[in-house]
């Protein structure tokens, strides 16, 4: 039994369209576009009249995953989730299971056609294969976006600085109350950047509050345990990755709102699975991330950049001994330098290679590991910069500007998506280059994923990691761009994008101890392995 929609107004349509053996797709009465999935408005001409539109149901495969993991346990594995576009204009894809084959014969260019799988009042469409496979690209060469132009020269970026850094234990299955994790981050945090709880007038965190281990409680939890009475408060998911919190405090502080702003980021992923707190997903699914993944078993990111990924390899002739081996091996070697790191034993290529599958490309040592742990970082005025016990941090620049399709499956089906709008934003509001920086800080949720934001950045031209990276000797932490040098979430642990941030400011105060990499001045620090994303460019005060 898959999980089923929940049946709304706004998309009874769609799942009731194959009782008649048809596959409907949002159409504009107007100008003709097809839009999936289902929204309000075209996004061609601003039509707000829309109609279900038959259409013919043949689609081609573009991206795939054969899953191999159980996530639901009703759909064992394996099953393929898979990215196909649909004839009547490519741009419109689906995500899908493709069935009526072997998981190990679907690939890229294979012709597809949708068949119906009927459960309760909910017709579910498959595609099962025609026979026919062709070699036509219907994504089309992935290129940089270009950004909006820069509004001013004041930036606000360069009236702020990261005044302290704070860390809890970080492990699996610590059994700890997460506000405890969080109160410690915090408070080692303050005290870090010199500073009282009574000085401190903003908090941020990212996501607020959330189920699943991935919060504390958000900011109202924080503020009852702190009773610091913040000026402002910001915290939630839709902003530009987990360091998107960061982000908005420097515009709070840069503003004049606040002085001194205490971000933190909390995940207990590993002690809330112990407790059996949670569970696979039961009933009806709704919303726009569960809708259109759980009815086909696409549980994870790692189906949903898998299938990414595997476009990737098809297009630039690229596999995960080339790529992804070399971003697993180098984060276990960094970590076993880094005594919080989770995973700091030696890791062989063979060891990786053989390691259990996941969902394709991906084992298990191309997924980040679920941890217990709090992070906290302190955004101050840069008024303050001389009076700090440690070396400030400043802000040379941030990536914000979303250019591509806010979709895993709809825009950027080559690299991850949301991060090549980003990257090139970034450089739009800096003179530095790619070429000036010390270290990369790169989001790696799973090995694609530093993958992608490696090429975003520019480091490297799209499609060219392959070679670029000879093997790992490149990003080493001796190499000409280290990236992770602790690690990264491949093997500290999974602490969204805040980890990235911790070790950066560690690395350019040459505090990183034995994963420091010596003269460090710049680094680049993604956060968001997924949509949306963000950036930031840091450098060590006096540069």
């Amino acid at each position: 039994m898959r999980p089923l929609p929940q049946l709304t107004p706004a998309n009874e349509w769609f799942w009731t369209s194959g009782a008649d053996g048809l596959l409907r797709i949002q159409g504009c009465a107007d100008c003709g576009v097809l839009v999936h999935p289902p929204v309000p408005i075209c996004p061609s001409c601003r039509s707000r009249a829309r109609e279900p539109r038959v259409v013919s149901g043949t689609a081609t495969v573009i991206g795939f995953t054969v899953n191999q993991q159980q996530w639901l346990p009703d759909m064992p594995p394996p099953y393929v989730v898979a990215n196909v576009a649909l004839d009547e204009d490519p741009k419109v894809r689906l995500t899908t299971n493709v069935v009526g084959c072997a998981p190990d014969d679907v690939h890229i260019g294979q012709r597809v056609q949708v068949t119906f799988e009927h459960q309760d009042d909910v017709w579910i469409p498959l595609f099962e294969p025609t026979g026919e496979t062709t070699d036509a690209d219907l994504v089309g060469e992935p290129t940089l976006p270009t950004p909006r132009a820069r509004l001013s020269d004041d930036m606000f970026e360069h009236k702020v600085v990261l005044s302290g850094i704070g860390r809890s234990a970080i492990g699996r299955r610590l059994m700890r109350d997460p506000l405890s994790l969080t109160v410690d981050a915090c408070l080692e945090a303050v005290a870090d950047a010199g500073l009282d709880l009574d000085d401190i007038d903003g908090l941020s965190t990212y996501p607020g509050y959330s189920p699943s281990g991935i919060s504390e409680g958000g900011i109202t939890t924080v503020e009852e345990a702190l009773r610091i009475h913040p000026t402002w408060i910001n915290g939630g998911g839709d902003i530009h990755g987990p360091g998107g919190a960061v982000i908005a405090a420097m515009l709070a502080v840069a503003s004049g709102l606040c002085r001194h702003v205490l971000c933190f980021r909390t995940v207990w992923e590993s002690t809330y699975s112990a407790l059996r707190l949670g569970g696979m997903p039961g009933g009806r699914v709704a919303g726009p991330l569960w809708e259109w993944r759980a009815p086909f078993g696409a549980m994870s990111a790692g189906n949903w950049i898998g299938m990414n990924a595997n476009q990737y390899f098809h297009r630039y002739g690229a596999s995960r001994e080339t790529t992804l081996a070399c971003i697993a091996l180098t984060d276990r070697a960094n970590a076993a330098r880094n005594p919080a790191a989770i995973y700091r034993d030696p890791m062989s290529m063979d060891d990786y290679l053989s390691a259990r599958p996941i969902t394709s490309p991906f084992g298990l040592y191309d997924c980040d590991v679920p941890c217990d742990a709090s992070i906290a970082v302190v955004v101050s005025d840069a008024s303050v910069a001389g009076d700090l016990p440690k070396p400030a941090i400043r802000v040379d620049a941030v990536g914000t500007q979303i250019l591509e399709r806010v979709s895993w499956e709809q825009g950027t089906v080559t690299h991850e998506p949301q991060v090549l709008g980003q990257s090139a934003h970034l450089w739009t509001r800096t003179d530095l280059r790619p070429r000036d920086v010390d270290i990369a800080l790169l989001y790696d949720g799973f090995t694609f994923n530093a993958i992608s934001w490696l090429e975003g950045l520019g480091f490297c031209g799209l499609g060219e990691s392959k070679d670029w990276l000879e093997g790992g000797k490149r990003i080493a932490i001796d190499g000409e761009l280290p990236v992770n040098p602790h690690g990264g979430q491949l093997s500290e642990g999974r602490t969204h994008g805040f980890g990235f941030i911790y070790e950066a400011v560690a690395q350019l105060r040459h505090q990183a101890g034995e994963c420091q990499v010596p003269g460090a001045r710049t680094a680049v620090v993604t956060s968001g392995g997924g949509t949306p994303s963000g950036v930031m460019l840091l450098q060590r005060d006096g540069v």
